[in-house]
């Protein structure tokens, strides 16, 4: 059983040994004569998406060339995401901070050869984004970064999540000791009231007035649920916290139990995060072994247990009602909700439920107090958001940044802008639950009032941008689509009234649609949002009303017209070639149903009723004659 003055040796002794990582530099200088002397911790991103890309394959080579090589001032270490998904994968090497991306197996030798070795940096494989104009920046300097606020993701990239001692180091389990120790249950929830932690997994409910609640109802037992069950089609923010740093909402989970009263959490995660598990499954046993969890923590008289609950990967799972019945071994199904969880929950009993990043931002404001998160963000909604960017933007990846930002600061100077010069024309925010939210508002502030006002939601932190080419119409009958598949069935107008929805929807798509089906929207609309049981039936119709309010043109041109405007409705498309033709005979020799004909050097013609519109002749064409509408 560890001590807090056992816990404090720990942090400065696994500190000395990884403080290379904290330093800040604005430039690289890398001179050094004497390599040999020179230590360098290497950290390879193991998130899901490197993992799937090699990532493990490289870190555990890299670390056998090391060895063979004797390189003993090369420190190899295992990190969690570093968010910038679509570079990966991901190498970040300090203490310069540099930046390698879409390392492959085989550059591993000159990484080791040329790096670690000689002291010349490998400039191919350099992030492009770290090079301004020819000098070559820091991680921390790199502009998506560099915007960014860190404070669930704190972490994530810099310590090795499999090693508590990592996690102690930068103040890990701090908190914890300080709340069993100094503070009682009531100056606790006092104090996340104080700060105004908003819940981050999509209503944005108060997490310490929810606390509070639990902690005056009396009861022989009291549970703390983690709710790490992330369903959003794109949203891997929570999975990215679990895998890159566990221990935060393990403690963040301790700290919520001796707050209420509750001495047993549990962590509801899909099974589909075999990677999340795993390090979930390490953290606990480490911290039991550390006297961090089970009986008696840290000599106190508080004990505190976690066991993981694995989801079958039911959307609906991510509504609290549900995802209890699942953890009590029934179909997981939302139930009528006669009384708040925090009176009568699991087992009939008191009950909190924050999803994972919620509880990752407890640790960071008891270290650094409420002013310090409350100055980050806005008024109504302090701290900063993780979102998951990603649909037609250069940066896909995961983000932090301070509530209040503008969709605009997130699109182009984080993100990157739209690929190709395409034109932005809409972001989705709260996954199928949220809105669509058109280009004449990209300067509005990210918090929870302003996208509530446009008619989205914060959720629990999707963003999917869209571009010219992206049909709004076509957007919600994908979402319809997913929340018909994921809808659970117990209730009336969520099991019919979505899938007459999708119907309407798919007419109007395929060119059958009629003025009446504008009307029949609206009104289902209408219905399933007031008459759904659960979150997922009350906000299903949202991505419909968000882009019937701002995209209606684009369903009058489908009914009336027959056009998609963006072109992306194959049932509505056509192709023709212009009199840009130089006759190559391209398009007709690649043509899979030879419905294009014309001579050598002449103007070719396409056969609109044989042609299937599989868009072969517009993607062969070397002058761009070739058109939809």
């Amino acid at each position: 059983m560890k001590t807090i003055g056992e816990l404090n040796r720990i942090k400065e002794e696994t500190l000395e040994k990884i403080s290379l990582r904290q330093k800040k530099q604005s430039t690289i200088s890398f001179d050094q004569k004497d390599m040999e002397a020179h230590l360098t911790h290497v950290l390879v991103c193991g998130g899901t998406g490197c993992h799937s890309s090699e990532g493990d394959e490289i870190r555990e080579l890299l670390e056998k060339k090391v060895k063979e090589r004797g390189l003993d001032n090369i420190q190899v270490t295992l990190t969690g995401c570093f968010g910038l998904c679509e570079a990966g994968p991901n190498i970040v090497i300090y203490p310069e901070g540099i930046f390698y991306s879409h390392v492959k197996l085989e550059d591993v030798d000159e990484i080791v050869e040329e790096h670690f070795q000689k002291g010349h940096i490998v400039k191919r494989l350099l992030y492009q984004g770290a090079i301004e104009e020819e000098a070559i920046m820091p991680v921390s300097e790199v502009n998506f970064y560099k915007k960014q606020t860190r404070v669930a993701l704190r972490n994530c990239g810099l310590i090795n999540p499999e090693d508590i001692d990592e996690y102690i180091a930068f103040d890990g389990y701090q908190a914890l000791a300080k709340v069993i120790t100094e503070l009682t249950q009531e100056e606790v929830i006092e104090f996340v009231k104080e700060s105004n932690l908003r819940g981050r997994g999509g209503a944005g409910f108060p997490a310490g007035r929810k606390w509070e609640t639990a902690f005056k109802y009396p009861a022989d037992q009291k549970y703390v649920i983690c709710n790490a069950d992330e369903g959003d089609p794109g949203a891997f923010m929570d999975r990215s916290i679990l895998e890159g740093d566990p221990h935060s909402v393990l403690e963040a989970m301790a700290i919520c139990g001796y707050a209420i009263g509750s001495d047993q959490g549990y962590i509801y995660v899909r099974a589909e995060y075999p990677i999340a598990v795993h390090r979930l499954e390490v953290a606990i046993e480490q911290a039991k072994e550390n006297g961090l969890l089970g009986k008696n923590i840290l000599g106190t008289d508080f004990s505190f247990d976690i066991e993981l609950r694995l989801g079958a990967g039911a959307f609906v799972c991510g509504e609290g009602t549900a995802l209890m019945e699942s953890i009590e071994g029934k179909r997981g199904m939302p139930r009528t909700k006669i009384n708040r969880t925090a009176h009568k929950g699991l087992w009939g009993k008191p009950t909190i439920i924050n999803n994972v990043e919620t509880f990752a931002n407890i640790p960071a404001i008891f270290q650094n107090g409420v002013e310090w998160f409350k100055n980050i963000g806005t008024e109504d909604s302090p701290g900063t958001k993780v979102f998951a960017l990603g649909g037609k933007i250069e940066n896909t990846g995961l983000i932090e940044v301070p509530m209040g930002v503008t969709l605009r600061d997130i699109i182009y100077d984080i993100g990157g802008g739209i690929p190709k010069g395409k034109e932005f024309k809409a972001i989705q925010t709260g996954g199928p639950s949220g809105g669509c939210i058109p280009k004449e508002y990209i300067d509005t502030p990210v918090d929870f009032i302003s996208l509530a006002k446009l008619g989205s939601i914060m959720g629990s932190g999707g963003m999917v941008v869209m571009d010219e080419d992206n049909c709004m119409v076509d957007i919600a009958r994908f979402f319809l689509d997913f929340t018909v598949e994921e809808s659970c069935g117990k209730c009336v107008p969520c099991r019919e009234g979505t899938k007459r929805m999708l119907e309407i929807l798919e007419r109007i798509t395929n060119g059958e649609g009629t003025p009446e089906d504008l009307d029949r929207l609206e009104s289902l609309s209408e219905t399933i949002t007031n008459g759904s049981l659960c979150g997922l039936g009350q906000t299903a119709a949202n991505p419909v009303i968000s882009t019937m309010k701002y995209f209606r043109d684009e369903y009058e041109a489908h009914v009336y017209e027959k056009r998609c405007p963006a072109g992306s409705c194959q049932a509505l498309l056509q192709f023709f070639i212009t009199e840009d033709c130089i006759g190559c005979t391209k398009c007709a020799r690649n043509c899979p149903v030879s419905c294009i004909s014309g001579k050598v050097k002449e103007r070719h013609v396409i056969n609109t009723d044989e042609c299937i519109k599989c868009g072969t002749c517009m993607e062969v064409c070397p002058t761009g004659a070739v058109i939809k509408r």
